[in-house]
């Protein structure tokens, strides 16, 4: 057999593995409800909100409401870890589902701004889930099947983009916004009574004696800045979603100017880069067990480095294949990197390094789409995206130094 034909075995033994445990497999499967509905919503709102308003920046900007809830960072990873994971995942795909329904009252063009609220809130929700989601799967497997599980994991997430964005620009073309408002609904009740199934023995942290609730709080990232590996690592992804920032402003743009297809294509798109990011998910396991983690991630971003300016081209063919190129980089970058925290961090703070996580890399993210956001009027749409894919190449520095680096004592504690 040739070496390709034994990764591909290997890959395909280890996700074996992973879908064994039963607990997993139910989580899998909550998973795949919750993506179901948010994969629709969160780009037929921004398709919404361009039809409401007609403009790109408007719409670029629901993708900055969707990060903006990780300011809360600190709270959302104390929740996560002091509570029951599993209970917690169950009352915020209830609670989800009521924030979604607040939509319905969008109805012109002056209310476009209760998108971005209603979204924020509901994107608070799912930071929340996936911060105890992030410790629940520590709980539920071994280290040699975390990265085999981030990657089904992943998979779920982006093949449901492969029809979920159509199907949800498909209803909204048809029927207006109302049933995929309803069907995102029933999709996060349905995950929750799967959610209501799993069992799973659970670490929690319990304060220690003369600990504030401030300390505790900022206790995920004094560990993330503190680790010889997950600092430069959680840099380098830092810079790298700041330019994907930019990258969500400018592309309603690059489509209308640059190909010359309608707002509605970036659904065709999406799913594009949806059947690539499952491939980059199924085989991410295998690269990183090739590479390395940090490998894996340098070789995921210089993916993205090359495309992202392709994207700024006005050839249809050139478009698609920058879209590949970002499924597989975008999945191999951010599995590696979830592994490698979810490897490092103690299970007690696994909550907390979590959302520590996810507001220092969506922060960035917001802070650049809103500064695209103000430029687009001024500044061509094809000179940000080269921008963005310089940020994805310059952004491997900070692993670069540190491999540099003669090794240095772990910390002890957070």
């Amino acid at each position: 057999m040739s070496s390709a034909g034994s990764q591909r075995t290997a890959d395909v033994g280890s996700n074996r593995q992973a879908l064994a445990v039963a607990p997993f497999r139910r989580l899998a499967l909550a998973w795949l409800l919750t993506n179901l509905g948010d994969s629709a919503l969160f780009l037929t709102a921004a398709i919404w909100t361009k039809t409401l308003t007609g403009s790109d920046a408007a719409a670029g900007l629901v993708f900055a409401a969707f990060g903006a809830p990780a300011l809360f960072a600190s709270l959302i990873g104390q929740l996560a870890d002091r509570y029951s994971r599993r209970r917690l995942m169950v009352l915020n795909n209830v609670v989800a589902a009521a924030v979604v329904l607040a939509l319905l009252l969008v109805q012109d063009a002056d209310q476009f701004w209760l998108v971005y609220l209603v979204l924020a809130a509901y994107a608070a929700s799912s930071y929340l889930t996936a911060a105890a989601q992030g410790g629940l799967l520590r709980d539920l497997m071994p280290d040699r099947l975390l990265a085999p599980a981030n990657g089904l994991l992943s998979t779920i997430d982006q093949g449901l983009r492969i029809v979920a964005p159509l199907a949800g620009a498909g209803i909204f073309a048809l029927w207006g916004m109302a049933p995929v408002i309803a069907a995102t609904c029933v999709s996060f009740l349905a995950a929750a009574a799967v959610m209501l199934t799993v069992r799973v023995s659970e670490t929690q942290h319990e304060p220690e004696a003369g600990e504030t609730f401030w300390s505790s709080s900022l206790a995920g990232f004094r560990f993330l800045w503190r680790h010889r590996q997950l600092r430069p690592a959680t840099l380098t992804l830092m810079i790298a979603v700041a330019a994907t920032g930019i990258l969500n402003v400018t592309l309603f743009a690059a489509i209308e100017q640059g190909v010359g297809l309608p707002p509605e294509s970036l659904a065709l798109f999406s799913s594009v880069q949806g059947v690539f990011s499952v491939l980059g998910g199924l085989t991410a396991a295998g690269v990183i067990r090739m590479l390395g983690l940090q490998r894996t991630m340098a070789l995921g971003l210089v993916l993205l480095g090359v495309a992202i300016p392709l994207l700024a081209s006005n050839s249809v063919a050139l478009f698609l294949a920058a879209v590949v190129l970002v499924g597989c980089g975008v999945m191999w970058t951010v599995i590696a990197y979830v592994t490698l925290r979810q490897t490092e961090s103690p299970a007690r703070l696994q909550g907390r390094t979590g959302a520590a996580a996810n507001l220092l890399l969506n922060l960035p993210q917001v802070m650049a789409a809103l500064g695209a956001a103000a430029l687009i009027g001024f500044v061509d749409y094809r000179v940000l995206m080269l921008a963005a894919g310089a940020g994805c190449l310059l952004s491997i520095l900070p692993m670069l130094r540190r491999a540099s680096r003669p090794t240095a004592k772990e910390p002890a504690s957070a």
